[in-house]
């Protein structure tokens, strides 16, 4: 998980967000249902159209990351994601309702 250096979790890019989206074979629309976010500020996102609040790339990383990915730092090699080890995960998808490879 990436952080500022005040520790503080920090933006994911829309890449990312894409292939987070992507590892979990969630539609714009079943990770609206999970953020609370509009499926159309997801797709502006996602698109570079737009640069939602805070708050909102906020939301949208703590689903995809409720959801089981996680957010690899720049270090170098550039930002990525990837699903976490097994463990936790496949409870918390059911309580989100996602029924994808577990």
């Amino acid at each position: 998980m990436d952080t500022t250096q005040t520790g503080a979790k920090s933006d994911i890019t829309p890449e990312q967000a894409r292939a987070a989206r992507g590892l979990l074979n969630w539609s714009r629309d079943q990770l609206s249902a999970a953020s609370g976010v509009p499926e159309r500020t997801t797709a502006r996102f996602e698109s570079g159209e737009t640069t939602p609040r805070r708050a909102t790339i906020a939301a949208i990383r703590q689903a995809l990351e409720a959801a089981g990915v996680e957010f690899i730092a720049e270090n170098g090699g550039g930002p990525g994601v990837r699903l976490r080890k097994p463990g936790g995960r496949a409870k918390r998808c059911r309580r989100l309702g996602w029924r994808g490879i577990q």
